[in-house]
Parts: structure tokens; C-alpha cells; sequence
């Protein structure tokens, strides 16, 4: 039985602090338990992470990457970053308008914003695009004050302790 929602809100995930993308997909696998469709853009993401096969036969989640197979520095962007950011953008777009999805989620786009990859412009005007019954969920440190703003709900990740200061890289299973 698949249910609608009445109303969608945008919901920003930031902070220094672990979960923001783990929320979102908590979300997500929430919302395939009622039927409802997700769409995840993973922005600067190229690599294999666990929720991609976890998520694989899920038919209500769909998950797309756009980004190098390996993480970059600011000072590392090129011109075929900005080309995967847009195409990224461009297909959450294509997601939100399809009248497919119920949840669109744009994994480390206010990372992306950051890097200068997307402006926070061009955020602003997919989510002037969305239609009232979906819900769009951007992640990832450092959102822009415009974003916060126009978001309904904000959730700010705070680290208070990691184990990664004691030198533990991220761990298959867990962090990626």
C-alpha cells in the first residue's frame, strides 16, 4: 500500500559531527517501510559505500553517485568536479519534479557548495522548484547560512568526541 505525503518540508543535516548522511538514509529506509520512494544523490561521492548494497534490491530507495572514486581537497577541484556536481543537480531536479519520489536527498551538497563545485544560488533554486509534497533532505558541513534559513527543519551534528583523533581511519561497515 503506498501512501503520499500531504506536505514535504526541506531539512537540512550539518555540523562537524558524525551521522549527517547515516540520518538521512535512517530517513530514508523509514520512509520504503511505508511506501513512500527515495531518491539519494551523493554529491563528491565515488566511492563504494556499504548503503549502496545494502540498498541495492531496495525498490523503493535509489541511490546515485557523482563524484571521484576518491575524496578531494579544495584546492584539488577541477573542471570535471563542477561537471559531476551539476549533472548531480541536475538529476535530483529531474528526481523531485518526476512525481516518483516522495524524498529526495542531496548527500554533501553544502560540502559541494563549499568547494565552490555548486552556489548556493543554485541550491536555492531547485528547492524554489520543489513541489509541496516533497520532502528534500541536504546534508553535509558547512551549510550556508541561505540554506539554513530556508530550511524547515536544521539538525546540527556536533562532535563532542571521535575515535578517528586517536588515528582509527573510517572503517568499512560503519563509516563508509
Amino acid at each position: 500500500m503506498k501512501m503520499k505525503l500531504s506536505r514535504g518540508y526541506v531539512q537540512v543535516y550539518t555540523g562537524d559531527g558524525k551521522g549527517k548522511t547515516t540520518a538521512a538514509l535512517g530517513l530514508a529506509l523509514r520512509a520504503a517501510g511505508h511506501g513512500l520512494r527515495t531518491y539519494v544523490g551523493q554529491f563528491m561521492k565515488g566511492q563504494h559505500y556499504g548503503e549502496l548494497e545494502a540498498l541495492r534490491d531496495c525498490p523503493c530507495i535509489t541511490i546515485e553517485q557523482y563524484g571521484d572514486v576518491r575524496c578531494i581537497r579544495r584546492e584539488e577541484v577541477t573542471s570535471e568536479h563542477v561537471t559531476q556536481a551539476r549533472r548531480g543537480l541536475e538529476r535530483a531536479r529531474e528526481a523531485m519534479l518526476s512525481g516518483k519520489y516522495d524524498i529526495v536527498v542531496l548527500d554533501e551538497v553544502n560540502v559541494t557548495i563549499w568547494f565552490g563545485l555548486l552556489s548556493t544560488e543554485e541550491v536555492l533554486a531547485l528547492l524554489d522548484q520543489r513541489p509541496d509534497s516533497v520532502e528534500v533532505v541536504l546534508t553535509g558541513r558547512r551549510a550556508p547560512p541561505e540554506l539554513v534559513e530556508r530550511a524547515d527543519l536544521v539538525t546540527e551534528m556536533r562532535e563532542v568526541k571521535h575515535y578517528y583523533q586517536r588515528g582509527v581511519a573510517a572503517r568499512k561497515g560503519v563509516e563508509r
